[in-house]
């Protein structure tokens, strides 16, 4: 759906500018308590083959059953995606040799897919967005993991992962650089976990990536696209197209053309490999699964689960912008994550006061945030709670302490008094804000009285009034309200 090229989305090259289209698919493992078509469990971390049924280990007679919860959830996923449902749907069997399935076929969907086209709409900037289009969703189920580091000699085979529900969300070709790509998969990840159908961790394989890769010269046509197979976190996939398209372009320009093929990205290096030839769907000999029925749903069955879905990233983020006043940035942040734009919501109306919300959104984000990335948490999962940033912020809002003591007090909770109320820490350790004009104006007398140059360029040039600020706030122990502080040095030095 991008209908236009940005410059700054061209790569360079000897013979000129070339564009990048990029295509994802993404393997997202469906929330489920056991797998696709089997009642196995899905928990991840157990022992290898401890999460095997008969199903799952192709013996002899065992037959699919579909697992209705999984069915749902794609549906779920659909609707979050604006995407077509479809109540009928088909499983084929996908030909090829998996040496950690043991049936040696996937149970997979081809041309009936259960979900159609959608569209994802990704924010690049708090201005800027596009719409990256999903040419379909289907459910499958996933391998298991061959294990080559455990012998020398031997590679083994752990079943866990075979037949655990997957929906491959396939995304059009309307991406045009690494940080479009990066972008699109934060905010489907975002989708999912609002929704509750995936996790999104791709640290333990929940969610991975297809990256398909092409490069043109502006205007022309499609090039011929090569597939990074598994690519397993947002920084890689970004990385793996920027080394793609590097590598398509200098073999171009020389003279060369690309190979279709499915290739590896090897991080530590810093390049993609050939893995093999890329498969066409003739190749895996696609047919309908004889053991399993096309799957049909009722309207009555999709409005159920549409009329339960949560609240979406765009309609909060809307919603921030409207009910809180939030400028785009600040709601596109707190919404990012559900837990945290839940928490920022605990915050502001914690206690039945309504507070202001952008300088709720100001501690979320700026101090909390930063605390919670120092302990390697989200900002729900940091022990400060909702009372303590309601606290602080009705501290600073009735003029009890200033900004500046804020953040002390919240180092104080954070380090010290991790159970503390705000309010009793303020008052048992003397961090009440200097109101008393006496007092600060005698602050002020005593600083003018020692800088008699200082007071001389601030005549001058009124920008020089920040130091003084500063002399006065350093002297009070940064208690002195800065407004008051401000006044009175407008005063006294006659700016």
């Amino acid at each position: 759906m991008t209908t236009h090229i940005k410059p700054q989305n061209l790569v360079k090259g000897a013979t000129g500018d070339w564009e990048v289209i990029v295509g994802l698919e993404i393997h997202a493992q469906v929330t489920s308590r056991s797998k696709l078509f089997s009642g196995a469990s899905t928990t991840f971390g157990s022992e290898p083959n401890s999460n095997v049924s008969l199903v799952d280990a192709a013996m002899p007679g065992m037959l699919p059953v579909i697992n209705e919860e999984c069915v749902a959830q794609a549906v779920r996923t659909g609707l979050g995606l604006h995407a077509k449902i479809n109540k009928r749907s088909v499983f084929d069997r996908k030909n090829y040799f998996y040496p950690d399935l043991p049936q040696g076929y996937q149970i997979s969907q081809y041309k009936d897919p259960i979900v159609g086209e959608g569209v994802v709409t990704v924010d690049l900037t708090p201005t800027e967005q596009i719409e990256v289009g999903i040419e379909r969703l289907h459910l499958e189920q996933d391998a298991g993991k061959s294990l080559h580091d455990q012998s020398a000699t031997d590679s083994f085979v752990d079943l866990n992962r075979s037949g655990v529900a997957l929906m491959e969300i396939v995304s059009k070709p309307d991406m045009r650089s690494a940080d479009e790509a990066k972008a699109y998969v934060t905010k489907l990840r975002t989708i999912l976990r609002y929704l509750g159908t995936c996790d999104g961790n791709m640290e333990q394989g929940s969610l991975r990536a297809d990256v398909n890769v092409s490069v043109r010269k502006p205007g022309d046509a499609l090039g011929t696209r090569c597939e990074i197979k598994n690519v397993n976190s947002i920084r890689f996939i970004g990385q793996a197209i920027d080394v793609e398209a590097r590598r398509q372009i200098g073999i171009l320009e020389d003279g060369g053309k690309i190979d279709q093929e499915t290739r590896l990205f090897d991080p530590s290096r810093g390049e993609t490999r050939s893995m093999r030839s890329k498969e066409e769907a003739h190749d895996y000999r696609y047919f309908p699964d004889p053991d399993l029925l096309p799957l049909e749903f009722t309207q009555d069955f999709v409005d159920g689960l549409k009329a339960a879905l949560p609240e979406l990233p765009d309609a909060k983020k809307a919603r921030f912008m409207a009910a809180y006043g939030l400028p785009p940035y600040d709601a596109g942040v707190l919404v990012a994550d559900k837990e945290t734009a839940d928490f920022f919501e605990a915050c502001v109306a914690y206690g039945g006061t309504k507070r202001d919300a952008k300088i709720v959104a100001n501690w979320v984000n700026g101090d909390i945030a930063a605390f919670a990335n120092s302990q390697g948490v989200s900002v729900p999962q940091a022990h400060i709670t909702p009372a303590q940033i309601a606290g602080l912020v009705d501290l600073i809002a009735d003029g009890t302490i200033s900004g500046k003591i804020a953040k002390d007090v919240l180092a104080i909770l954070i380090s010290e008094e991790r159970d503390g109320d705000p309010r009793t820490i303020v008052e048992t350790r003397g961090l009440k804000q200097v109101t008393d004009t006496g007092a600060i104006e005698a602050a002020v007398d005593a600083i003018i009285a020692a800088n008699p140059e200082k007071v001389e360029q601030a005549k001058a040039k009124p920008s020089m009034l920040g130091w003084f600020v500063g002399q006065v706030m350093k002297q009070t122990g940064g208690r002195a309200n800065p407004q008051g502080v401000n006044d009175i040095l407008k005063r006294k030095l006659g700016i």
